[in-house]
């Protein structure tokens, strides 16, 4: 239990340097940034795919067309909305809708996978629940209120930030649930090698999308310098380093903790994400979070913590008698 929640806390502090990318690249478009960062993520898996060509020989068609969905909706469509939104709406708006994950997968997977894990019971998973969504909101007041005084603020911007964050939210509900069903059922296969292989689906994807992108730039007349855009050095190392540690390593830690946590548990456990992004966002705008903020930062941690400890309990087999 608690190597699957270290796996998931590492897995945490890599996905948060997904949310500072679009900061420290505001000019660049979102698209290009998401099929960037998936370009470099499929580049780094092919020299992993060689060294563990053994293993993914051994997977079907079918498992190869679940890791492009996989790919598809959990890489490169809910980068492009996180991205977007980011730009839209600053780092902490997205960061706090996409904190709402660990309530919204951890409703969703203990409605429907508790045959499978058992269910953790509602009145135990209650509390943990409660304390990470008023966590979220004290976190979310302070950033609202600093909107609110902010005379240039576009609220209709900030307004399809959020859309779009409550879009990412819906693709990253969907992508860990049946990525977990997937490790679960496969129990014998390495999380190492599904990870290289979610890469290496990734790769033709994100090259299709690269490729489509610069001709519409052309013939839209874009002033947008393509491939690599006005400042290519930082542009290919950021995304080289997200495509490293977010990307491969990230779901390598994540599928560790899939295969030994309940898909409920593990849903709740994303709030680390959540924790790392505010934590780099601070650091970047160079100041420290105001006392509601570290409250609720404190009601997360303590939030999670309590989960840990909830066990699932067996689900009687009914009306399954053959």
């Amino acid at each position: 239990m608690w190597t699957g929640a270290l796996y998931a806390l590492a897995a945490g502090l890599m996905w948060g340097l997904v949310f500072v990318g679009p900061l420290l690249l505001p000019e660049y478009p979102a698209a290009l940034q998401s099929v960037g960062r998936y370009l470099a993520f499929g580049l780094i898996a092919l020299p992993l795919a060689w060294l563990d060509r053994a293993a993914l020989r051994q997977l079907s068609r079918a498992d190869w067309l679940e890791a492009l969905k996989l790919a598809l909706i959990g890489n490169l469509i809910y980068y492009l909305c996180l991205a977007s939104a980011i730009q839209r709406a600053g780092g902490p708006l997205p960061t706090m809708i996409i904190g709402t994950l660990p309530v919204v997968i951890a409703i969703c997977a203990n409605l429907r996978s508790a045959h499978r894990d058992g269910r953790l019971p509602w009145a135990r998973l209650a509390p943990s629940l409660l304390l990470i969504a008023v966590g979220i909101a004290c976190v979310n007041q302070v950033e609202l209120a600093a909107l609110r005084n902010d005379p240039n603020a576009d609220l209709a911007r900030y307004a399809s930030g959020a859309l779009l964050a409550l879009l990412a939210v819906a693709c990253w509900t969907w992508y860990p649930l049946r990525n977990a069903d997937w490790l679960r059922d496969h129990p014998g296969r390495s999380p190492r090698t599904w990870a290289t292989a979610q890469g290496v689906a990734t790769l033709p994807l994100a090259l299709i999308g690269y490729a489509l992108l610069w001709a519409g730039m052309k013939v839209t007349g874009s002033p947008f310098s393509m491939p690599f855009g006005p400042r290519p050095l930082v542009f290919i190392g950021l995304m080289a380093a997200i495509g490293l540690f977010a990307s491969w390593l990230g779901t390598l830690c994540w599928n560790e903790a899939s295969q030994r946590l309940p898909t409920a548990l593990v849903g709740q456990l994303i709030v680390f994400e959540t924790l790392a992004a505010l934590a780099y966002a601070f650091l970047l705008r160079g100041e420290w979070p105001q006392p509601l903020t570290l409250a609720g930062i404190g009601l997360l941690i303590v939030g999670v913590v309590q989960a840990v400890w909830v066990k699932p309990e067996p689900v009687a087999e009914e009306g399954h008698e053959a």
